[in-house]
């Protein structure tokens, strides 16, 4: 089993007193199963960018997160799988942000489950498997 992990849920563990039942869940699953996007590690950095503490709080995020996670790069399936996931979604009056259509793009593209805690942010997309570590039961 491989799970993408989404933004959302790698800034959970930058919390002072992060959600413990996600620390157990997390803790519990085999590091080589734990993946993000690179679109997630461009939104963790453009977080931090945004900071007065920038250059401590990405060297944090870095040695903490980013080092413990395999990180997925984008391809051109990726791109042509995102393009027809914002193609359909408009269509059909549910847009979505780009940035969720590439993640969502590249947790299907390598049989992933996403783990956010947005999942109405992907839930219309068909045929990806959604959890939420950070709600009870959310496995």
């Amino acid at each position: 089993m491989m799970y993408l992990l989404d933004t959302n849920i790698l800034s959970e563990l930058l919390k002072r007193q992060p959600n413990p039942g996600f620390v157990a869940r997390l803790a519990s699953k085999p590091a080589q199963w734990m993946f993000t996007s690179c679109i997630c590690v461009m939104e963790l950095r453009f977080g931090s960018a945004l900071r007065e503490d920038f250059e401590p709080f990405w060297t944090r995020i870095s040695e903490e997160i980013l080092s413990r996670v395999n990180i997925l790069p984008l391809n051109l399936a990726e791109v042509i799988i995102a393009g027809d996931i914002l193609a359909f979604l408009r269509r059909t009056g549910q847009p979505v942000a780009i940035e969720d259509a590439l993640i969502a793009a590249t947790a299907l593209n390598h049989q992933c489950t996403l783990v956010t805690a947005n999942t109405r942010h992907f839930a219309n997309i068909g045929l990806l498997p959604l959890e939420n570590w950070l709600e009870e039961g959310g496995e």
